[in-house]
């Protein structure tokens, strides 16, 4: 039986709230930079001991608490989990960025990290001159490095941009040749974090075909970060869900994508107006959004979906009205229900209550969505809140045909009648 890829034991990682900030290590002396070259091995352990014993500290940050996961050679392995959840510690940790205050992460092989846009590169060289370098981090031999360039560049697209600097790069042309190199240079884990969603969707489709290539084709272990659930369920076997710095739920890839939607839709944070509001109202503010399927256990075209809206107000607000736009995860408004255009302009009592929007016939492609909020008064805008929630909606036999809308279809799907004598001709 062979040993796992990857072993992640109790690994927790703490930060000390009010330690040393970037500007007082900016503005550091080169006497203060020769002292700390003595100093920092025993600040080092005497910051490890505190943070250690610091369980109850107020001064203290948990960023993980107890993770425990192995991965198999040639698994591909999701890592869920909302903004702050600790998936970003969790692989600089693996990727040996940053050490752990507790526990130990064990790694069986080259890794190839992709944790930010041009990980590794030099800005001031070339792309031919970062792929030797990167390659040479990554463990490789020149002759091995050559095999692989054409390759590389090719699936790069940056054939013409070879002998220019990358910090002459623009996002795009950096993370498509940051990708190139980690997965052609036969990494045994390729570490991937979110740095796919800068390139376009058909760079995106690319970069999961190559994922499952060396997957599958090679055998190499894959840990994958990213908010496109679609992606997570197309790629991945398994997933680890973190929730708060803790393992919420490890397993079956749907089980734990499903278990993720359910449990981090309802997650609109009450805020003072005046931090998210876009115009000069006060008087009532959003506190919650809930995307709720009536019908079925989970979101899928054409179901019966309702969003469930919390408001508290000091004083009744008339001539109003609320509405909720939906977007992709790109950021591209798809639809909007708007209580103007369907009910006219309302009156909404002072206190809290909750407003509900019900769809019978959910219009949405399947995809990863983001819902935004908003509130206007005498044509005023009182309270706006961006990506309030967000939901995905799931593949479904729409049409009764078995055929599925292809992801190049649209984000709308919808029926529709179709008549030709060709048709009739093909029935008898």
């Amino acid at each position: 039986m062979s040993k796992p890829a990857i072993i992640v034991h109790d690994i927790a990682k703490a930060y000390r709230l009010g330690a040393l900030g970037l500007k007082d290590a900016q503005n550091a002396t080169f006497r203060d930079a020769l002292a700390g070259m003595f100093t920092s091995p025993l600040r080092r352990l005497r910051s490890r001991m505190v943070e250690a014993g610091a369980e109850d500290d107020d001064n203290t940050f948990w960023a993980l608490r107890g993770v425990n996961f192995e991965v198999e050679p040639g698994e591909v392995i999701g890592i869920l989990g909302r903004n702050g959840a600790g998936k970003s510690t969790l692989l600089k940790i693996l990727s040996r960025v940053v050490e752990p205050t507790r526990g130990f992460a064990r790694m069986r092989g080259r890794v190839a990290s992709l944790l930010e846009v041009g990980t590794g590169f030099h800005p001031e060289l070339t792309g031919r001159e970062n792929i030797y370098l990167n390659g040479a981090i990554l463990g490789m031999k020149r002759t091995e490095i050559k095999a692989k360039f054409d390759d590389i560049v090719e699936f790069a697209e940056v054939e013409k941009f070879l002998e220019t600097p990358v910090k002459r790069y623009s996002s795009g042309m950096y993370v498509r040749l940051a990708f190139a190199v980690a997965a052609h240079l036969d990494p045994e884990i390729l570490i991937v974090d979110e740095v796919l969603a800068v390139g376009d969707q058909q760079f995106q489709k690319k970069c999961l075909g190559k994922m499952q290539e060396v997957a599958s084709g090679s055998g190499r272990t894959v840990l994958f970060v990213s908010h496109n659930m679609n992606a997570v369920r197309r790629l991945c076997s398994r997933c680890v869900y973190l929730k708060d710095g803790v393992v919420e739920m490890n397993g079956p890839t749907n089980d734990v994508v499903d278990h993720y939607i359910h449990t981090s839709t309802p997650q609109l944070q009450e805020t003072p107006v005046r931090d998210r509001v876009r115009g000069s109202g006060h008087v009532m503010t959003f506190t919650g959004l809930r995307c709720i399927p009536l019908a079925s256990p989970s979101i899928v075209p054409g179901a019966k979906v309702r969003f469930e809206i919390d408001y508290e107000s000091e004083q009744t607000l008339r001539n109003a009205s609320i509405a909720v736009s939906i977007d992709t995860e790109q950021g591209d408004r798809v639809i909007a229900f708007n209580t103007r255009l369907e009910l006219g302009m309302q009156t909404f009592p002072a206190g809290k209550h909750t407003v509900s929007c019900t769809v019978d016939d959910f219009p949405l492609a399947p995809g990863t969505y983001g819902a935004d909020l908003y509130l206007w008064s005498n044509n005023r805008p009182v309270d706006h809140v961006e990506k309030a929630a967000m939901f995905e909606v799931r593949w479904a036999d729409y049409f009764g045909t078995g055929e599925l809308p292809s992801p190049n279809g649209g984000r709308i799907v919808k029926r529709s009648t179709w008549e030709s004598p060709a048709f009739d001709l093909v029935a008898t």
